[in-house]
């Protein structure tokens, strides 16, 4: 049994507050962004969930790595999370799926980790005073030196283009399932940082997914001849990738468009709405929304730290769909003249909840209506 002696890394935030713990995983200093997620289970998809780029995500479950890590689940090759803060940590899961544990997959992918620390101090922390940066360094540092680092380190830009593929991929749909119009459906997808679920989700309905980076121009797009266009979800602050927003304004009315998470970002920003950043963000698997046309409650999954204003929706032409009952957040934006839609949370939530899994079926039928 470890005591208070043997801490040998901790965690400083830019408020000059300080967390001490043991270290698993990567063991290089990192400065990111501290959020906090509230799922119970997943932490496999969070881990390798490109939106979390350049951020430490608090886990408010207390205990991860129970069940291990498998080569099915993953949401991106490469994972690129900034780092993980936990409270405890199951270097021992019991799991037939099993293939190696968050700690081994931490430290191949030079992700720093940290256990041991009070999580709802932390998480509380978070919510009172709202996301900031943080530094996961050695037990040795002191607390001038790493509110030195923390000054002179700027979370990057970037994030992005650091995710998105580099050239176009093609991601072969579903034969078995195909869509009820009896033929493949060629989707192009502006790739900003996409999770894997969001292929198979389309791939499962009959669609060839061809994945297209975030930089990518309406002409090329055009040349593809898509039946229709997504735009996935991806980290930062969606003012940051004005190409996407430019190649979306000039595709708007011309094919069925369909964007999650940052993808409804750059969808509103196309239409000349304005986005926030939130305090804290929405981290988690159950998060309540409305959905404003049929009077519906979902239970949604959620990763993101920036909204679209509400205010800045009028003379846009979009009309709000859904709603987040916890803040009023606005989760949903339409076109329904130009076949535009899209939604702040992940109805692709692996694993759960699924109640929003018919958007993708109302994308394909969109699609049909307009006469692919």
């Amino acid at each position: 049994m470890q005591t208070s002696k043997d801490f040998n890394r901790k965690i400083i935030l830019e408020d000059g507050s300080e967390y001490l713990g043991y270290a698993f995983g990567d063991l290089e200093d990192k400065v990111c962004e501290i959020v906090f997620n509230t799922s119970m289970v997943g932490y496999q998809e969070i881990i390798s969930d490109p939106s979390y780029t350049y951020q430490a995500v608090v886990m408010t479950y207390p205990l991860i790595g129970n069940y291990g890590m498998t080569s099915d689940d993953y949401e991106t090759v490469t994972p690129t999370i900034g780092g993980l803060i936990v409270r405890e940590i199951n270097d021992e899961p019991s799991n037939f799926r099993s293939e190696r544990t968050v700690n081994e997959v931490l430290k191949s992918y030079r992700i720093p980790g940290i256990y041991g620390i009070d999580t709802r101090k932390l998480t509380r922390s978070i919510r009172d005073l709202g996301s900031r940066k943080v530094l996961i360094t050695d037990i040795s540092t002191s607390l001038n030196e790493g509110l030195e680092i923390i000054k002179n380190t700027d979370i990057p830009k970037d994030a992005v283009s650091k995710v998105s593929c580099r050239e176009f991929i093609s991601c072969p749909g579903s034969i078995v399932n195909q869509n009820t119009s009896g033929h493949i459906l060629n989707v192009v997808a502006i790739d900003c940082g996409m999770k894997q679920n969001i292929v198979r989700s389309l791939t499962a309905r009959g669609c060839n997914v061809i994945k297209v980076p975030w930089n990518t121009k309406a002409e090329e797009i055009i040349r593809l001849n898509p039946d229709g266009i997504f735009i996935s979800n991806g980290p930062g602050d969606p003012t940051d990738v004005v190409e996407t927003i430019e190649t979306i304004r000039n595709l708007l009315g011309k094919y069925p468009i369909f964007g999650i998470c940052l993808g409804h970002q750059i969808i509103s920003l196309a239409y000349g709405a304005k986005t926030y950043k939130l305090k804290f963000g929405h981290r988690g698997g159950n998060h309540p929304v409305r959905n404003l046309e049929t009077g519906k409650i979902e239970i949604t999954s959620q990763n993101h730290s920036y909204a679209v204003d509400s205010d800045s929706i009028k003379g846009t032409g979009l009309e709000i769909t859904h709603m987040n009952i916890l803040d009023n957040t606005i989760e949903g934006v339409s076109n329904k003249s130009d076949n535009v839609f899209s939604v702040q949370y992940h109805p692709e939530s692996a694993p759960g909840p699924q109640d929003s899994s018919y958007l993708f079926d109302k994308f394909i039928n969109m699609i049909h209506n307009r006469g692919c």
